[in-house]
């Protein structure tokens, strides 16, 4: 395993503070930001200075139904080849749903979605992780992430699930301390009983993040300040196995250089002071051995510090959305991905296109969700498309959060921005004028197309009223 040691999340952002801060070992860079003939000058500059730079995926949906994309996979492999990374990174996730395998409308949900841990789900995904692993140039590594929802008929704890993972793919872990907090606050699952189930020994770097808390809510924003129940998570983490890198994310409301340097010492003095807390543990008189449930293996082994008989955490009944146990997409059966793609595509169509909510989920977090998925999108699209909050001014938030309410994204932001200038002009908005000429010539320029006509408009009503179905 490499050891990288203390790292943070390079962000254009904030790229010239990480290259002053002093004691990173390592950065992480958002693979999609990026293109692999065309490096920042800051990632240039840090490598060869002989900072590490690791790529971490956020789109290849390895936990959706469907078999990894060959081009995603290559793009990746191509950014850590650039790169010279020594591994790269990806998440437990399902990102779209829909399409040929299910014969519905294809979805994007455009943010990180909550496998079912099922074995469905779970044989789904070690088969997509080996497809990934065989077309990647270096190992990969997965992360657990941050879920407001829980699916209905679970089979597996979190770490019982990421346990068998490793076991069946040799995948490595990144695990993410932050979201095992957002979990124990919004899903009440908790954090020590997943890291006691875990196999420490495959896990490649740790990421520890900040949020907050609203309504009883835990949001994993990234943009506030680590609080202490994560640095615990961390600690706790750190006493039972020395983690080969720790990494400090931070995506928006980014504070000056020096807040980031006082979090990073504080992230490296919680480490440091769990591992000589370890180190005493170790000297102690060894005890019984603690056994992981059956099922999770390694090389025909227990693995260390797992729980034995511990009670199952979730209901036994199965509500008709979740994905039924007992499938084998490893060894090629299609079922498996059928189930598992009708019930993502049902849970997904309704966070982003307003349909009904599927049995067995909490309608009143599958909203929290929705809402929350909007936002994210209208923050992402006035990135990508910084004119348009400045053609449409305060009314492009809630223009935009109208629209996303019934127009789910299907292939992208930049293509959801453009969506959303075509869908006002079809409304007759914004109705200044001027706004409205600048949007006309804004979508024109980009999208190579005069404004829609009534057939253009009749065909676009009707894609709508499908994916509402």
């Amino acid at each position: 395993m490499t050891e990288l040691g203390i790292g943070i999340g390079w962000r254009p952002e904030i790229a010239e503070a990480v290259e002053g801060l002093s004691g990173v070992d390592w950065v992480e860079v958002v693979a999609e930001n990026i293109c692999a003939d065309h490096l920042p000058d800051s990632l240039t500059r840090l490598r060869r200075r002989g900072v590490t730079v690791v790529p971490h995926g956020v789109s290849l949906g390895l936990g959706g139904a469907d078999r990894p994309d060959p081009a995603r996979l290559a793009a990746l492999g191509e950014k850590a080849v650039a790169l010279g990374a020594p591994l790269v990174t990806e998440h437990i996730a399902f990102v779209r749903a829909g399409g040929a395998l299910t014969a519905s409308p294809a979805l994007e949900a455009g943010h990180l979605l909550p496998v079912p841990r099922t074995r469905d789900a779970l044989d789904v995904l070690c088969e997509n992780v080996r497809i990934a692993q065989d077309a990647l140039p270096v190992p990969l590594a997965l992360e657990n992430i941050a879920a407001l929802i829980s699916w209905p008929g679970e089979e597996m704890t979190e770490g019982r699930f990421l346990a068998e993972l490793v076991e069946r793919t040799g995948v490595r872990l990144l695990i993410d301390v932050a979201n095992l907090h957002t979990n124990h606050v919004n899903r009440g699952e908790d954090p020590a009983r997943a890291l006691a189930e875990l196999p420490v020994e495959a896990i490649a770097y740790v990421h520890v993040a900040g949020g907050v808390e609203r309504d009883g809510v835990w949001h994993d924003t990234h943009a506030h300040p680590v609080p202490r129940p994560v640095l615990d998570v961390l600690a706790d983490l750190a006493s039972r196995v020395s983690p080969p890198g720790v990494l400090l994310e931070r995506d928006d409301d980014f504070p000056p250089a020096e807040e980031l340097a006082e979090e990073l010492a504080v992230i490296r003095a919680t480490v440091a002071g769990a591992s000589v807390r370890r180190g005493a543990e170790a000297e102690k008189p060894a005890g019984r051995p603690l056994l992981i449930g059956a099922g999770a293996r390694v090389s025909g082994g227990p693995m260390p510090g797992a729980v034995a008989d511990a009670p199952p955490a979730v209901p036994e009944a199965v509500a008709p959305v979740a994905v039924r146990g007992g499938g084998g997409a490893g060894s090629g059966d299609e079922g498996a991905r059928q189930r598992l793609g009708l019930a993502q595509a049902s849970l997904l169509s309704a966070l982003v296109a307003g349909t009904p909510v599927p049995e067995g989920f909490d309608s009143r977090r599958i909203g929290v969700q929705s809402r929350a998925l909007a936002a994210k999108r209208a923050g992402v699209v006035a990135k990508v498309a910084p004119e348009l909050p400045g053609i449409l001014g305060r009314e492009f938030r809630p223009a935009f959060l109208a629209y996303a309410r019934s127009r789910p994204m299907s292939g992208g932001y930049r293509r959801d921005a453009l969506d959303f200038a075509e869908h006002l002009l079809l409304a007759g908005r914004p109705e200044d004028p001027a706004a409205h000429r600048l949007l006309t010539r804004w979508w024109q320029d980009r999208s190579g197309s005069r404004p829609p006509g009534p057939a253009a408009r009749l065909l676009r009503a009707a894609r709508h009223a499908l994916v509402r179905r």
